[in-house]
């Protein structure tokens, strides 16, 4: 591989990476970008099961609210490409889109692929050069950037976009590289940890139940007893514990996972409170009064849960219904409306949608994604220490740092 004088290397074919290397071929620049797999976007393409929540409708505020580090350092990135650009870009670019509930966008197809192809084809389109390789250094002379050392090659360029993702999904090339190339030049990189990522708890039970995947529940999050977070949606007990939608965006509360106490409620009767829920089960406790308390909950609760239920409400699971106490009834109604469920911690980082940390945002120039060690040096995407919540929120971080790092590059628009 041998190419003269280039403007921009872009490291990193995914979804900031893409645009940054757009941007910067549509401002006339030569831009050569560096990814390894076969197909460019290849996380992307799996992103929101396969269907790639591009944005979440709503205002630059909203956007920065589901931030839960620093989102003021975006500010400028968003307001110049925030979710009403994101998704004129992407229908110029013959994608439809639609809003779904919680102001979630997806492309009308439900298919990812049509974004990351979409993005690939601008890329040809624009002249952009793609090379199947991986960077191992980035070079600089007298401080500033001057080339970029591959796997089989070195490219001479006035200016490095490092667009390589986090630690998540290693297998799609998010392996935590550039983390090494950033350090390298003396970048900070704050300690990296799994975001968006299913729980782990020591409780047995969760075993028990595994495949139940309950809907329509309202999950509550606790830090040390504090309430740290609360919605309603779905969720799935686990061989290991907890996931589904409603647990991974728990999880992105959880910063401090090690040193503080995190656990969970389980609301599996939110359109009832307490009393309403006790007539409830004394309906049912009237129905079934000459049975056995573990055959009398079938229509109460699914039936992988009637074992746990019956243990954890410490009621003898062969006692008569009809014999059953007030105090005893109490119980039930209690375990139904807070469910607790211990966590115990993560799972892997590679199984975690998000990487949370990264390069240190104070070493970022946030009007510019230029680094304010090494001119000629860009960031953009999950390599920065940005990440946010469910809801098209993380994408969007992608988007705007891409498209403000291409701006940039290379001399300010």
């Amino acid at each position: 591989m041998k190419h003269n004088l280039c403007d921009l290397v872009v490291i990193g074919g995914g979804p900031s990476g893409m645009l940054c290397a757009i941007r910067a071929a549509e401002r006339g620049k030569k831009v050569v970008l560096l990814d390894a797999n076969r197909q460019l976007g290849r996380k992307l393409r799996i992103t929101g099961k396969g269907r790639c929540n591009v944005t979440n409708n709503c205002d630059v505020r909203t956007i920065m609210q589901n931030i839960p580090g620093d989102g003021r350092f975006l500010y400028s990135a968003l307001s110049r490409f925030g979710p009403e650009e994101t998704m004129a870009y992407f229908t110029s670019l013959g994608v439809p889109l639609k809003t779904e509930r919680g102001n979630r966008v997806f492309p009308v197809s439900d298919n990812a692929n049509d974004i990351a192809d979409a993005l690939a084809r601008r890329c040809a389109a624009l002249g952009v050069t793609v090379e199947r390789t991986r960077a191992k250094e980035i070079l600089t002379r007298d401080g500033a950037v001057c080339g970029v050392v591959c796997d089989d090659g070195e490219i001479t360029c006035r200016a490095a976009a490092l667009c390589t993702g986090g630690r998540s999904y290693p297998l799609t090339g998010s392996d935590g590289a550039g983390y090494e190339l950033a350090r390298k030049l003396g970048h900070t990189i704050v300690s990296t940890r799994p975001s968006l990522v299913p729980l782990e708890s020591s409780d047995a039970f969760c075993g028990e139940m595994q495949g139940f995947a309950p809907k329509n529940v309202v999950l509550s999050a606790f830090e040390n007893n504090k309430l740290i977070y609360k919605e309603m949606g779905e969720m799935l007990f686990t061989h290991f514990g907890v996931s589904g939608p409603l647990v991974l965006s728990a999880s992105a509360h959880m910063r401090q996972m090690g040193s503080a106490a995190y656990r969970l409620e389980i609301d599996f009767k939110p359109a009832l409170d307490e009393k309403k829920l006790d007539a409830r089960v004394l309906r049912d406790f009237e129905k079934f009064a000459n049975k056995e308390f573990k055959n009398a909950l079938g229509e109460l609760v699914a039936h992988s849960m009637i074992p746990v239920l019956v243990r954890l409400s410490g009621i003898a699971e062969d006692k008569s219904v009809n014999s059953i106490t007030r105090e005893e009834r109490g119980r039930v109604v209690k375990l139904l409306k807070a469910f607790p469920v211990s966590i115990s911690g993560f799972r892997p980082i590679d199984e975690a949608i998000v990487t949370a940390g990264g390069v240190s945002t104070k070493e970022v120039n946030p009007r510019t994604m230029e680094s304010k060690l090494i001119p000629g040096l860009y960031f953009a995407g999950e390599v920065l220490d940005l990440d946010a919540y469910t809801g098209g929120f993380n994408l969007q971080i992608a988007w705007a740092t891409g498209h403000m790092a291409g701006s940039a590059a290379c001399g300010n628009e």
